[in-house]
């Protein structure tokens, strides 16, 4: 009886050693700016004050430590709660209206035959999410603007109340979830149209010839079949639920709405960037961070434990 030997570690490593060098640049670039980087989280706990000549990593060490001062005074200014609350807020708006749109419109473009007619429908679908939100919101400026936008002149035109979606804080969030599915839900709907083409097409027939309506084999079949990856993006954007876009709302907002669509990464970007309040955004990008963390790892146990798919 022949025994097969087990290559060793090092022995894999030099048999496939072109391979590894080709995968070295990726694990560099992780190594340094992502793992790397993770030392600048320690000026969350201090009072950091850049030193004049010396580099990032020499001053971190020269600070005053001051434990859990910056992460205390978020949350207990009232702007700290503000920011973290609208942020919340937004996020959940999205999910629970932005998460199924998607699979909605997946759903709808799989029951349409005809195949021109579904690409054309794809493409203006997908076509905002390759518009950065620059773009994006000069179009809704065009469109919603009180002053010039094509939207107020029809309201004027037909005597309606006009309604400045842009500075009303009744309507800002809103606008917000709007146009987010407006961008994404081309892009996101691939996912469960690749997840429906899997699908076994016998059980159609089978349900077919049982007599079962369109509505059925969605119920039975489609639903129950792409359930798992249903789950997967859930768990994912449950993770994100302290990302509220600050792409679109830095581009969508002003003063007169802060009140409502100020968020964490805006409020973030005016106190780090322009206030050169380094510590006390760090202490809120870690604690934004350590949330989506445990939210993942939250979902992800409560879906396995209901016996779906899961991320780990």
């Amino acid at each position: 009886m022949t025994t097969v030997r087990r290559r060793g570690f090092f022995e894999n490593i030099w048999r496939y050693r072109i391979l590894y060098l080709m995968l070295l640049p990726a694990l560099l670039y992780f190594l340094i700016f992502r793992y790397g980087s993770m030392l600048g989280l320690l000026i969350a706990f201090q009072d950091y004050k850049p030193v004049l000549g010396q580099g990032f990593y020499q001053t971190i060490f020269q600070g005053e430590w001051v434990g859990f001062k910056h992460f205390a005074f978020f949350f207990t200014s009232p702007n700290g709660l503000q920011v973290l609350r609208n942020t919340i807020l937004i996020s959940i708006y999205k999910i629970v209206f932005g998460f199924l749109a998607p699979v909605l419109l997946a759903l709808l473009l799989n029951e349409v035959k005809r195949e021109r007619f579904k690409k054309v429908i794809q493409t203006i679908s997908y076509l905002p999410h390759f518009m950065s939100w620059v773009i994006l919101a000069g179009i809704l400026r065009v469109i919603l603007s009180p002053d010039y936008g094509v939207l107020i002149s029809l309201f004027q035109m037909l005597g309606m109340e006009q309604i400045n979606f842009l500075g009303d804080p009744r309507y800002f969030r809103s606008l917000l979830v709007v146009s987010e599915i407006w961008q994404n839900i081309g892009w996101d709907s691939v996912i469960y149209l690749a997840a429906l083409s899997s699908l076994d097409m016998t059980l159609y027939e089978a349900a077919r010839i049982d007599g079962a309506n369109r509505f059925q084999q969605l119920r039975y079949i489609t639903l129950p079949g792409i359930v798992g990856t249903i789950t997967i993006m859930f768990i994912l954007r449950t993770g994100q639920i302290l990302n509220a876009g600050f792409d679109q709302v830095f581009n969508l907002s002003n003063a007169a709405v802060y009140s409502v669509g100020d968020i964490i990464d805006t409020f973030v970007y005016r106190a780090g960037l322009q206030q050169a309040q380094y510590s006390y955004t760090t202490a809120i990008g870690f604690f934004k961070s350590l949330v989506g963390f445990v939210l993942v790892l939250g979902t992800n146990t409560i879906a396995k434990k209901l016996g779906h798919e899961s991320v780990l």
